[in-house]
């Protein structure tokens, strides 16, 4: 909801605990209620922005106010739910290719025609090698400074820059093919060239009924 012109497609599981008419059903029931958060959002910073701009001194809430400005100029576009039985290969080819047709969609991603520098292809190429090797630990993490001298040892990368890799790791975070936390401090100096290793790691810690399960531990 923060992100400037986000797209969001909603993806419904355990198709196969349902019958076929409850899927139809369940999936209306979830578009209606996105809708009605969404309309409750707009509504509720739409209050928050009169009363600020009701307010007996302003300017000293100009910071709130432009905060709430900028959240209400987001827009988000919710596409159609795509019901799944994750239990089937033929389900996940199904989601894969509805997520490739909207992403090849030039109203919803106007960057998708926009053409690469060839380096672009090339540090891509030579980081996929480099999370495919022997070397490369399976929890996928490597220094960024490290990084740059593994890439700047290859022949045609030899004039790699810093600056240069930042925009490159930005665009490479953006399609999801790494991780890259720059703008946390801790993290700025770390890439996550695996990023299944984060999921598996984040679904040890952020379970369902986690707090329970934790006091019920004598």
């Amino acid at each position: 909801m923060r992100v400037p012109n986000s797209v969001v497609l909603p993806v419904g599981t355990h198709v196969d605990c349902c019958q076929e008419e409850e899927v139809e059903e369940k999936s209306r029931d979830i578009m209606a209620k996105i809708a009605a958060m969404l309309a409750e959002r707009k509504s509720n910073l739409a209050h928050f922005i009169n009363n600020l701009e009701g307010s007996e001194d302003p300017k000293f809430y100009v910071d709130q106010w432009e905060k709430l400005k900028e959240m209400e100029s987001c827009t988000l576009t919710i596409l159609n739910l795509v019901a799944v039985n994750c239990t089937d290969h033929r389900d996940i080819k199904k989601l894969e290719a509805t997520i490739l047709e909207h992403v090849k969609n030039e109203e919803l991603f106007p960057e998708v025609v926009r053409v690469l520098p060839p380096i672009y292809r090339q540090v891509e190429a030579a980081i996929v090698a480099i999370a495919q090797s022997e070397e490369m630990a399976d929890h996928g993490m490597m220094d960024f400074q490290y990084l740059l001298s593994k890439l700047s040892q290859r022949q045609h990368l030899a004039s790699l820059g810093r600056e240069l890799l930042q925009d490159i790791l930005r665009y490479l975070h953006r399609i999801g093919l790494l991780v890259w936390y720059e703008e946390i401090k801790h993290l700025e100096s770390t890439v996550f060239l695996q990023p299944t290793f984060l999921i598996t790691m984040f679904k040890l810690l952020v379970r369902y009924r986690l707090v329970q399960q934790l006091e019920s531990i004598s």
